[in-house]
């Protein structure tokens, strides 16, 4: 199949690369032409783990193409992917300007018939816009052309974005076209042959679908740290809790781990938006409003605790803070709890020395050039070198290397042998053996 994917994020590299691996021609195309360049030269502009080895092969293979004209583009494409980004405006909405706009050239372009694809996380309803944005061209030429337009929602995790397309638990179609039907179980046959699982439905029904799930998934989240805020005040490990709700079958054990909060280009958006989509709708949405109130306040659960530990006395000391990316397996540090935090500890007048295997570029970018050269913020090269003289070791994101440190050495090099636990990492018996100050999150306090 000859495809177009517009739109080399996250989304629509990732579709790209994958569909392209199937033996399909796929043509992406972005706006900035410095971005295509680079992708042509094996650059990626994200990290994440397997997709520059996807997207070399097929480069070379010649399957996978880059280029910033659309036209050339759609010449060979007869299903077009509309993969820009929806930012949320100020009041949590999803900015659509980029989906309409694409919507607009495909409707201008368009000689034969083609099937749109909304990959985009969007509202309910847009496909209705753009459906109307394309009519309106059509009319403009004068032209009579038949289109379908699919909502095809993403469900990728990030750190296991090509896993997750390349082996799907569910692939969502929303149409009411059969032809639509055809042509996408046709592109992704190769991906399910094991086991049959698109799931068909209506077009509206499948753009609430995937903000159902990340509110559903940011729910459980949410939850389970405002119950660990009560167990801090009852002496109750959250740990053990976790588990004894997790073994009950109705519940599970995936997003049950308490924390310091979720960030990521996803969950944050997309509760907004939901929010908002429900606001324009009359309904008040009080359940995503907690979920958002909540996740806002956890993030401040850290620097809180190293507030009550100092005793509010932050001013001219050093901390360091382990991990910067919102999650391991990406440098995505959109929302992402360290931010907070590094933020609230430098406006107390603390330093921060930070470490993460992947996110230091990003990290540079993040946050203000004038912290970085005055020294109140080192993004440094070891996660040992960070600990050097630091008051106290705050765990932010739970990388591999961060699982089982050396406790002898960090005492060694920390300032005051006193460990933030955001994510619940450390065995309790352990680090009390070691000698440490531990505070987790809904966690029993160890003095050590």
């Amino acid at each position: 199949m000859n495809i177009t994917v517009v739109g080399t994020g996250y989304v629509g590299l990732v579709t790209g690369a994958c569909i392209a691996e199937m033996g399909n021609t796929v043509v992406c195309v972005d706006v900035d032409p410095k971005k295509i360049e680079n992708l042509k030269r094996g650059v990626l502009p994200i990290y994440e783990p397997g997709l520059d080895t996807v997207v070399e092969e097929n480069f070379e293979a010649g399957r996978l193409l880059f280029t910033t004209a659309l036209p050339e583009a759609m010449e060979q494409s007869d299903i077009i992917f509309i993969a820009v980004g929806t930012p949320p405006g100020e009041d949590g909405s999803a900015d659509l300007r980029y989906v309409l706009e694409v919507a607009r050239q495909i409707g201008s372009l368009m000689t034969r018939h083609t099937t749109v694809i909304n990959k985009s996380t969007v509202p309910v309803g847009t496909a209705d816009l753009v459906r109307a944005e394309i009519l309106e061209q059509l009319e403009l030429r004068g032209k009579d052309i038949s289109f379908d337009v699919v909502s095809n929602p993403e469900f990728l995790k990030e750190g296991a974005a090509v896993d997750d397309f390349m082996h799907p638990d569910r692939i969502i179609i929303g149409t009411d076209s059969e032809r639509a039907r055809q042509a996408m179980s046709e592109l992704y046959a190769p991906f399910i042959r094991n086991n049959p699982r698109i799931k068909f439905m209506g077009v509206r029904d499948a753009e609430m679908t995937k903000y159902a799930a990340n509110a559903m998934l940011a729910t459980k989240i949410s939850f389970m740290n405002e119950i660990a805020g009560l167990c801090d005040r009852l002496d109750v490990d959250i740990e053990n809790v976790r588990l004894g709700i997790g073994s009950d079958q109705r519940i599970g054990y995936h997003f049950i781990y308490a924390g310091c909060g979720y960030g990521g280009s996803c969950f944050p958006k997309d509760v907004k938006a939901l929010i908002s989509i429900a606001h324009q709708n009359d309904f008040e949405p009080k359940v995503l409003q907690a979920v958002e109130a909540r996740n806002e306040q956890q993030k401040q659960s850290l620097f809180n605790k190293l507030a009550a530990h100092f005793e509010g006395d932050l001013k001219g000391r050093t901390f360091a803070v382990w991990g910067l990316a919102f999650k391991p397996g990406t440098d995505d540090m959109r929302e992402a709890p360290s931010v907070v935090l590094i933020n609230s500890l430098i406006n107390a007048g603390a330093k921060v020395k930070a470490f993460d295997p992947i996110a230091r570029e990003t990290a540079v970018r993040e946050f203000p050039e004038h912290w970085l050269s005055e020294g109140r913020l080192q993004i440094v090269d070891g996660q040992y070198e960070a600990a050097i003289d630091a008051d106290a070791l705050v765990l932010v994101t739970e990388w591999k290397p961060f699982r089982r440190p050396d406790f002898k050495a960090l005492k060694k090099l920390l300032k005051q042998p006193v460990i933030i636990d955001g994510r619940n990492q450390y065995d309790l018996s352990q680090v009390n053996r070691e000698g440490f100050d531990y505070y987790g999150i809904g966690r029993k306090q160890v003095n050590g």
